[in-house]
């Protein structure tokens, strides 16, 4: 099934530029890159090169280049080997913008990651460089030519591309944001984002949901994603104590989440402390950190920074961790045995944060990774605050289920540290004064320009 994804229009838009960078696509295994790519250059191109490093196209890519680049004393250096190792590897190799080359699983070759530049400078072709495990790029003998390449990163389905798949996308872009539409409409979207927040967007999964309709089915397909992602992630690792490590870090972070929430300057030990019980601190703090890292650039997990007081100028880094997949997330809190409505409210936080995320992205709202905040005078704690780079205004955000009050957001509110709170429920919505009430569904619709 054909999944409409809106990285689309992002590499419509790369390819209209006149910079000539190569793209670098980023992301987890499976979200559906080398799809997107491959519908994008049949569509796009009128020539069209795929080079897999994993697998024999990439072994041969290598030969050409050695061949083209290969010298001896006294004879003429080949000016431009790539363009040579193309032609090589190619017959029908014609230099041109109407030809897309993709290179996938780059991480697994240096000497390819290294031409990047050359890539950029050299040719009127356009490339894309992707990969599952980016991460390896990171070591000293790739080099890194940032100035030549644009990233882009691609995340599993989001809640409206999620919808798009049943057709409902409509719903969700012309609800009213406070409850003023039918009830009804209101009702059919959070039906969606149930089944949302217990599978996720891995497009694997949702093609599953919509093949069979079962909860359970799309559950086996999540633990086969994680499995084989760990598996894959072994070629990586030094010994099998880094992947006994790495296994339990997905864990740990389950837990830390439904644990009490308030955040920590050194959350590296704190996890360390949930895994190790008895072993040195030393040692499982440098594996804890080596693990979460490659989580971290694998595309699994995102950080979250704690800011003191509600001030955009305090900000403590990496406080907190959460999951890229609600899939994901949902398949290890459920491991934890906590019961589903406990559950169901740590990921509802997890999918406002992934919102905040993408928001960062688009240069919306401020900070490097989302952030929540610490009140010192209430001692409370805010789930989300957000200084907005469209009116610079402070905005909460809190995420509520029941009848719970925010209390800590009320409080904020009232001193002058936030301008304005919004309130993620499950209710219809609605406004009092400068507290809005919009379904936990809807905050992609959230707009942070209030004091326009």
């Amino acid at each position: 099934m054909d999944l409409k994804r809106d990285i689309y229009q992002d590499l419509l838009a790369w390819k209209s530029r006149e910079n000539h960078k190569v793209l670098e696509l980023e992301g987890a295994r499976q979200v559906g890159k080398t799809y997107i790519l491959d519908k994008f250059a049949r569509q796009e191109y009128k020539q069209y090169i795929y080079i897999n490093m994993i697998g024999s196209a990439g072994r041969d890519f290598l030969l050409c280049l050695e061949k083209a680049a290969a010298w001896e004393p006294g004879q003429k250096r080949e000016e431009n080997p790539v363009y040579k190792a193309f032609q090589l590897f190619d017959p029908d190799f014609i230099d041109s913008d109407e030809l897309l080359i993709v290179i996938d699983e780059i991480q697994e070759s240096a000497v390819v990651y290294s031409r990047i530049r050359e890539f950029a400078r050299n040719f009127r072709a356009h490339f894309v460089v992707t990969g599952s495990y980016l991460g390896k790029t990171r070591e000293k003998e790739y080099f890194i030519s940032a100035g030549d390449v644009l990233p882009l990163t691609m995340t599993t389905l989001t809640f409206p591309e999620f919808l798009d798949a049943f057709g409902r996308r409509e719903l969700y872009d012309m609800v009213e944001l406070y409850g003023a539409s039918d009830h009804a409409v209101y009702d059919e979207l959070r039906s969606y984002f149930m089944i949302y927040l217990q599978i996720g967007g891995y497009p694997e999964v949702v093609t599953t949901y919509l093949d069979t309709r079962s909860i359970p089915e799309c559950t086996a397909v999540i633990g086969r994603l994680i499995r084989t992602f760990v598996k894959e992630s072994s070629r990586y690792f030094e010994g099998p104590l880094e992947l006994e490590m790495f296994e339990k870090v997905f864990s740990s972070i389950a837990v830390s989440l439904l644990k009490e929430k308030r955040g920590t300057s050194d959350l590296t030990t704190d996890l360390s402390k949930i895994i190790f019980k008895e072993e040195s601190e030393r040692i499982s703090k440098r594996m804890t950190n080596y693990a979460i890292s490659w989580l971290y650039l694998s595309h699994q997990i995102g950080y979250c920074s704690m800011s003191v007081d509600c001030s955009n100028l305090d900000i403590v880094d990496n406080c907190r961790y959460y999951f890229n997949d609600l899939g994901i997330a949902g398949h290890f809190l459920r491991l934890t045995g906590e019961p589903d409505e406990v559950v169901e409210g740590v990921l509802c936080e997890n999918f406002v944060y992934l919102d905040l995320v993408q928001r960062i992205c688009r240069q919306e709202i401020a900070g490097q990774a989302p952030w929540f905040a610490t009140d010192k005078k209430t001692s409370g704690e805010l789930d989300f605050y957000v200084r907005s780079r469209v009116d610079n205004r402070n905005y909460g955000v809190e995420v509520k289920r029941g009848k719970n009050q925010p209390v800590t957001a009320n409080a904020l509110l009232e001193r002058g540290r936030l301008d304005y709170v919004y309130l993620l429920k499950n209710t219809y919505g609605g406004v009092s004064g400068k507290r809005y009430s919009i379904p936990i569904y809807l905050c992609g619709r959230m707009a942070f320009d209030l004091g326009k």
